[in-house]
């Protein structure tokens, strides 16, 4: 056992278990202990501990190592492209950019396969917006209007919904999980979007199969007001991002094509573009703020020995590179099942997966893509997670009750499981 590890270096993560988790099971509401409240809780009294094997430090010098830990360059980036992301969204939206994308596959519905184009527009919507909440919310409306005209149940078309979120929350360029999992391993996002397409792709084409054939007997297609003008910003990050552009300047010329659009149009005037800018960065602010504090906890953790200890525990019982994949998918399953946040469970096992990868000579790029698959499977899974949660409010059904039709979320799991005891996609090696 390496000296410098402890198991007191895993209070902070226990502590924050505890204090999130443990709430929201004694008040039957998950999101009443807030995510950020926790971890600064987790934070106080992880200064109270010093690792028995190393040299007494004082306060200040806990508060030093947090900051370095936070002040972490990924991390950092992480904030930039997070806030970039949240201002493209909201311009995409205020420029009817969102409202287009989902009227444009509304009136391309085929005949009879309601529910298989349910969930191909929530693919489509969610990979073009890389916000599995936003998808949800666009789309469950529209969804429960459905329900309301043909009689398929509710639950079924809000579950429906939540897997074509989740579909873009895995391998949209702009999703915050794809953000977090291609920087904490740095690897390029058109990598991370290979590994991930081939291992969900038959998960869809299974998924699309189940749908046609409960999908019912459909209504007399409709067409929607679209503008395809609206939609240039969504074509123009795909493109970009598969071509290899910078994150950060894909973002950047989507947000300023979305402006421009905008204010052509008379979405919103030269003025008021500034406002819907900053809108959307204020919605990403609490998750950029989270990221900080995660990379400070660690960095706490890795001073009190945990991350050594549960480096050295966990890769005891990893044989093999499959073992070791196994072991990331489980470690960042459990932190989203903890957290009920994909991002957050990245951001957190990243690290850490990072680690293990290097120690079983794992390619990191099926480790991002693996990270995200887990994450995001989970994500869908969840009675108690914002997605499901908001599907819920918006039909006024039971949570628990859609999680029984999340069924592009467990063929995810399972194909994910599948990619690792196969080992498909063969990746070449990078230069």
């Amino acid at each position: 056992m390496n000296k410098k590890s402890n198991f007191i270096g895993l209070f902070p993560l226990l502590i924050f278990l505890l204090i999130y988790a443990g709430t929201g099971i004694f008040t039957d509401k998950i999101d009443n202990m807030p995510l950020l409240v926790a971890f600064v809780i987790t934070i106080a009294v992880s200064f109270l501990f010093n690792n028995p094997n190393k040299e007494k430090i004082n306060f200040e010098k806990k508060v030093e190592i947090f900051c370095k830990g936070a002040s972490d360059s990924t991390l950092l980036l992480l904030v930039i492209i997070f806030l970039l992301a949240g201002a493209f969204y909201s311009v995409a939206d205020g420029m009817g950019g969102v409202k287009s994308m989902v009227n444009l596959g509304l009136t391309l519905l085929p005949l009879k396969m309601l529910l298989p184009g349910l969930f191909i527009i929530g693919c489509i919507l969610s990979f073009s917006m890389g916000t599995s909440m936003g998808t949800v919310s666009a789309l469950t409306p529209i969804a429960v209007g459905i329900a309301n005209e043909t009689g398929i149940d509710l639950a079924l078309v809000c579950g429906v919904v939540v897997g074509g979120a989740m579909f873009g929350d895995n391998l949209s360029f702009i999703s915050d999980t794809t953000i977090a999992a291609t920087r904490t391993q740095e690897v390029d996002m058109k990598d991370k979007f290979k590994v991930n397409f081939f291992i969900v792709f038959p998960a869809v084409i299974i998924n699309i199969i189940i749908l046609a054939f409960i999908g019912g007997k459909g209504v007399q297609g409709a067409i929607y007001d679209y503008n395809l003008i609206n939609l240039i910003p969504y074509i123009s990050i795909i493109i970009l991002a598969l071509v290899g552009v910078n994150v950060i300047i894909v973002l950047s010329i989507g947000v300023l094509l979305g402006l421009i659009i905008g204010v052509f149009n008379g979405s919103f005037t030269f003025v008021e573009m500034f406002s819907i800018v900053q809108r959307g960065m204020g919605w990403m602010e609490n998750m950029a703020i989270i990221a900080l504090v995660v990379g400070g906890v660690v960095a706490l953790m890795e001073y009190l020995g945990g991350i050594d200890y549960l480096l050295e525990n966990l890769t005891n019982k990893i044989k093999t590179k499959k073992g070791a994949e196994f072991g990331i998918a489980l470690l960042v399953s459990l932190l989203c099942l903890a957290t009920t946040n994909n991002t957050v469970s990245i951001i957190t096992a990243g690290p850490l997966a990072k680690d293990i990868a290097d120690k079983f000579s794992v390619d990191r790029r099926r480790v991002a893509g693996l990270l995200d698959i887990f994450s995001s499977a989970f994500q869908g899974l969840m009675p108690y997670a914002g997605q499901i949660l908001v599907a819920a409010a918006m039909a006024q059904i039971s949570p628990i009750s859609i999680v029984s039709y999340s069924w592009y979320s467990i063929l995810m799991i399972i194909m994910g499981i599948l990619a690792i005891i196969t080992g498909i996609p063969k990746m070449k090696e990078n230069k």
